[in-house]
Formats: C-alpha cells, sequence, structure tokens
C-alpha cells in the first residue's frame, strides 16, 4: 500500500484558502475573458510583487500551453528555440513546439542550465538562410532536474542574448521554489529585469491551476492577447485564474507555500547524506535526485510513489523525489525512517 506519494507537485489540489474565496466569488457575477475584478486585482499585486507597473501580465491554465503560446506569439516561422536537453519543451510537451512549426534546438547541458558557452556553438550557422535562425533561449528556473540559477549567472546569460539579439524566456513553472531556495541570490524584480518573458508556476505552488505570464520587453506584448485568444488561451471565465493568483500573492502565500515545500525536500536531502548516499544534481529546490541501491529503491517502491530517474550503474540508480506546498511533514519523516531501516538491510 502507497504511503505517500512523493512524484510530483501537484497531485493535491489547491490550498483551502483559494477554495474558500472561489466558492465565496461564486454566485457573483462579473466580466469574462479576464476582465473580472478578481484578475485586475491579481495583476496589480503581481506588478507590486515585481516593482514594475510596466509589465504585462497574462494568465494561462497550464505549462505547456503556456510555452507554446510564447513561443509562438515570438518566431517567426524561420526562427528557433534554443533549450536545454533536460527542457520541459524538449522532454515533456509531445512535439507542441515542434507542432506550431518551430524547431528546438537542444544543447546537452550537465546540470540543467544553459550558459553562453553552451549556446555559441548554436548561433555558427553557415550557411546564412539555409538553416534555421536562432531566436529565443529557453531557461527553467528551477530546471527540470532541480537546480537553480544564481544572480550572476542569468546576468551573464541576459546580456549574452542582448548582445546576440536573442530573447531570453524563462518557464517558471517551479519559479517560487526556485526563489525561495536556500541557495538563491535572485528576486523576482531581477528575474522581470534580466529576462524578456517570464512566467509564474501557479499549478505547482498551489493552486487549482493557472501560469501568470509576465511580459517586460515593450516588443513582444503587442498583440499578445490575439495569440492568446486564437490558441485557445483565453477563459470567458477567467476569474477562476484571477481568484487563485489574487490569493496566492496576499500575504505572499505562494512563496511561503513553496517555502515549505523546499525545507522538506532538504530535510530529506539531510538524512541521504547522513546515510552516505550522494545525488545526481545539487538541489535545494523541492525537486532532490538521490541516488540508491536499486534493493532499496525496490523496497521503498512497495510504500512510497517516485520516479526512477535513470541508472548510474548496474547497482544503483537516481530517483526524483518531489515535495508540494501540501506534502505534510510526517510523511516525509515517515519515508526517512523506512530508509533508514530499508538501508540496514543491504
Amino acid at each position: 500500500m502507497i504511503i505517500h506519494s512523493f512524484t510530483n507537485d501537484y497531485s493535491e489540489g489547491c490550498h483551502p484558502s483559494i477554495l474558500q474565496a472561489l466558492n465565496q466569488s461564486n454566485l457573483v457575477q462579473q466580466t469574462g475573458y479576464g476582465d473580472d475584478i478578481y484578475t485586475l486585482n491579481a495583476v496589480e499585486a503581481i506588478k507590486s510583487k515585481i516593482g514594475d507597473n510596466s509589465v504585462d501580465v497574462h494568465l494561462i491554465s497550464g505549462g505547456t500551453l503556456t510555452n507554446l503560446l510564447v513561443l509562438a506569439s515570438i518566431l517567426k516561422p524561420f526562427e528557433s528555440v534554443i533549450a536545454a536537453h533536460t527542457g520541459h519543451i524538449s522532454t515533456h510537451e509531445t512535439g507542441a513546439i515542434e507542432a506550431t512549426g518551430h524547431k528546438i534546438e537542444e544543447v546537452i547541458s550537465p546540470d540543467g542550465k544553459l550558459t553562453c558557452e553552451l549556446i555559441k556553438p548554436v548561433l555558427n550557422k553557415f550557411p546564412e538562410y539555409h538553416t534555421v535562425k536562432p531566436r529565443v533561449v529557453y531557461i527553467s528556473n528551477s530546471t527540470e532536474i532541480g537546480t537553480v540559477y544564481t544572480k550572476q549567472e542569468l546576468t551573464t546569460l541576459s546580456n549574452f542574448c542582448k548582445e546576440n539579439n536573442l530573447i531570453l524566456f524563462m518557464d517558471g513553472a517551479r519559479l517560487p521554489s526556485a526563489l525561495m531556495a536556500a541557495s538563491n541570490d535572485l528576486t523576482l524584480s531581477d528575474v522581470a529585469c534580466l529576462t524578456d518573458v517570464f512566467y509564474i508556476g501557479g499549478t505547482k505552488s498551489g493552486a487549482l491551476l493557472g501560469e501568470a505570464v509576465v511580459i517586460t520587453n515593450d516588443t513582444l506584448k503587442k498583440d499578445f492577447k490575439y495569440h492568446q485568444k486564437q490558441r485557445g488561451a483565453m477563459m470567458a471565465k477567467g476569474r477562476v485564474l484571477g481568484i487563485q493568483f489574487e490569493q496566492l500573492f496576499k500575504d505572499d502565500l505562494i512563496f511561503e507555500l513553496a517555502n515549505h515545500a523546499n525545507n522538506l525536500a532538504a530535510k530529506i536531502t539531510d538524512a541521504v547524506k547522513e546515510l552516505g548516499y550522494s545525488f545526481l544534481t545539487e538541489s535545494d529546490s523541492n525537486q532532490i535526485f538521490p541516488i540508491l541501491p536499486n534493493k532499496v529503491i525496490d523496497t521503498l517502491t512497495l510504500k512510497y510513489g517516485f520516479y526512477v530517474w535513470e541508472p548510474v550503474d548496474a547497482d544503483n540508480s537516481a530517483i526524483r523525489m518531489v515535495t508540494s506546498w501540501a506534502t505534510p511533514e510526517e510523511k516525509v519523516d515517515m519515508f526517512i525512517h523506512d530508509l533508514k531501516e530499508t538501508c540496514k538491510l543491504w
């Protein structure tokens, strides 16, 4: 019997305050398509948190749709997007970007992050007009393998993109977790200053669903809503998203919830290290990748849900464990206890 699943951070519904707000506002009539008072309040709250009233904010229902929508609105038919080979658009979106007619140019990244050195070879195209033209650099923070960009890394990457006429787009499905990581030195304002467009994930941060796209580059703002409507991303009942983000940004709830998830992941990390085991990546976000003996993994899967990420050698594999805004600490304590007991057997 599975005691608890650490498979992802969207297994639970949403924070109770969101359900309460949805219920209380249920019969209040509002204008549709994102012009309701709740969405307007949420947009103002996000702008206030960023500290820049000039940014455009759009609420979209999910991450894959957000990535597709943003990239389709930027790229010309002959332009491409550069991404790490672990990037979500490369691995978990069923060719959504390619289906819009745009090529993803993957680069191998050992830690899931992109650097100037990794991007440079992709820019050296020859002959001109016969290959796709790189236009967007797609990054995730935190990355798909739990790592987090530092301010210096993002600043260097941002400057490089400007120098090479590239648009920097940050997938922020787990941005709240990244910003609350112990090693993080970025603020939401920094992210807004250093990227052309990014989004703040709600789906994995305590909402039922929803991502908040923030466009900082003025040249990308015009006609975005046309793209949104054409791609089926403009909800008649946009209030459903507005209410959720209004609640998430009230008293910084979204960051409080991310901090909870990170702290519990850190607790598991400490226990794994105490047992002498290593990790696939160094992560202090809510995704961790312990390397454990296969016999230990097989035993733990009888009680807990998690991904077996990849084999490391014949006897050991890396697993992915994800804690969420709703993960009970007692379940983490139970896992740690069972991990220690199982390790004694081997």
